[in-house]
């Protein structure tokens, strides 16, 4: 009976041990959920810690297993002279000798339990370092605990930059995570100087400017963002267009010479069988190109008769001038000729060599400028209100109406390449020239690490 209680005090020792060992698991689990919660450098401390807990505990599991080891060895020699005195000896003495053999092989038991524990709690602390690796691994970086970076930023007037008027706001309120200095342009010529030269960090301008930039710089700049697709509409004082087969015969004012809406109207052109001209030369559709303000003063003026404008130009014309009206919406047109593509007009391109030494920032301008863009979408009274502050839009009453108008869009990341090169593909077969004279590489496409 005595060495049948023995055994059982054992066995519950062993189990007591065991039940340890699974409520210490529970702190290593815990802690290995927090660490991949964690932000990058609370990460890379957990998983020093872990490391030396493995290293400790491994160490200390090692130093216990031999010394169960000796216990075993002892317990049994002992054993074996239990036996020896059991064989020769009265009963009185074979019972004690029972005894003996019985807390024998209680200590050897439970020095082999607690081995055990020793052991896997060496194997949790491994679990946690190697949690901590996984965490550190799949981790991206939070942009709200960047410290910011200066930079100088540029935007274009009109539907390209009313995206942006959120993100000047906060950085002019001091609420910004990067600290940013604003030029605002009125065509593309005055962002590509500054790009070129490198007093502009990011600048947002026409997606084919984009990627004659690249081109022409020998893949100097990269593409972050799409901000603006389709924004053009043939208007007219009168009523004899209603369709791009109506164009012929006619003279079609227009804005936008050396970017999207010269190589999307001639696109359309050209697929609906019309030939055109912008030098005067016999064709069936005459084009002259001038600035946006000039041609949008002289539709509302009534000195032209039909033009082509992007919004928010075509929303002042309107309010203006009540004759006229929109004949022709370029978004359609392009989308009745390409089964390719979307006509994306506005992006965003960061210089090369600040994205490489700062991503940390590039990426904190995505964030912002993302939510710059979604407020400008939901809150179009204050961010018509910001639009004339900033002189995005000349009045806030036009802006308000145009802002629905302005197909504002955010496409960043991964997600560039495949809106964007479709658009591009039908650019280059139309006019490569257009585009820089080919296709920008894959490394012409910005995405966070």
């Amino acid at each position: 009976m005595k060495k049948i209680a023995l055994l059982t005090a054992a066995a519950v020792l062993a189990l007591s041990l065991s039940a340890c060992v699974t409520v210490e698991k529970q702190p290593a689990q815990t802690a290995s959920a927090s660490e991949n919660a964690a932000s990058e450098s609370v990460s890379v401390n957990a998983e020093t810690a872990a490391d030396s807990a493995a290293e400790t505990a491994a160490a200390g599991a090692s130093e216990n297993a031999a010394s169960a080891s000796e216990k075993a060895a002892d317990a049994a020699g002992k054993d074996s002279s239990a036996d020896g005195a059991k064989a020769g000896a009265p009963s009185g003495a074979a019972s004690a000798s029972d005894q003996s053999a019985a807390e024998a092989s209680s200590e050897s038991g439970a020095a082999d339990a607690a081995a055990g524990a020793e052991s896997a709690q060496a194997g949790d602390a491994s679990d946690a370092a190697g949690t901590a690796d996984a965490g550190d691994a799949g981790a991206k970086s939070d942009p709200t605990s960047y410290e910011g970076a200066d930079i100088n930023i540029a935007v274009l007037a009109g539907p390209t930059g009313i995206g942006a008027v959120g993100l000047m706001e906060a950085a002019e309120n001091g609420e910004s995570i990067n600290r940013y200095s604003f030029t605002l342009a009125s065509a593309n010529d005055e962002i590509v100087a500054g790009i070129a030269s490198g007093s502009l960090d990011i600048a947002a301008v026409a997606t084919n400017v984009a990627s004659n930039l690249y081109n022409k710089t020998n893949g100097n700049v990269k593409l972050c963002a799409l901000n603006t697709y389709g924004v053009l509409y043939i208007l007219e004082n009168g009523d004899s267009v209603s369709s791009i087969a109506d164009l012929k015969g006619h003279k079609l004012y227009a804005t936008g010479q050396g970017a999207n809406p010269e190589y999307v109207l001639e696109y359309i052109l050209d697929k609906n069988g019309l030939s055109y001209s912008i030098d005067g030369s016999d064709a069936d559709v005459q084009i002259e190109f001038m600035a946006s303000d000039a041609l949008t003063a002289g539709m509302v003026s009534g000195s032209y008769d039909l033009c082509m404008l992007p919004v928010p130009a075509v929303t002042s014309v309107e309010l203006q001038n009540k004759d006229v009206r929109t004949a022709l919406n370029l978004t359609d047109e392009w989308n009745a000729v390409s089964d390719e593509g979307v006509l994306t007009m506005g992006s965003v391109i960061v210089r090369k060599a600040f994205a490489e030494s700062d991503p940390e920032a590039v990426d904190a301008f995505l964030y912002e400028y993302e939510k710059s863009i979604d407020m400008a979408k939901t809150d179009t009274d204050h961010a018509a209100e910001l639009c004339e502050k900033y002189g995005i839009v000349p009045k806030a009453a036009v802006a308000k109406k145009a802002i629905p108008d302005c197909n504002l869009r955010f496409v960043s990341g991964a997600d560039i390449k495949p809106a964007i090169e479709p658009y591009y593909n039908v650019l280059f077969s139309a006019n490569p020239q257009s585009i820089g004279g080919k296709l920008p590489a894959d490394d012409f496409y910005y995405v966070s690490k």
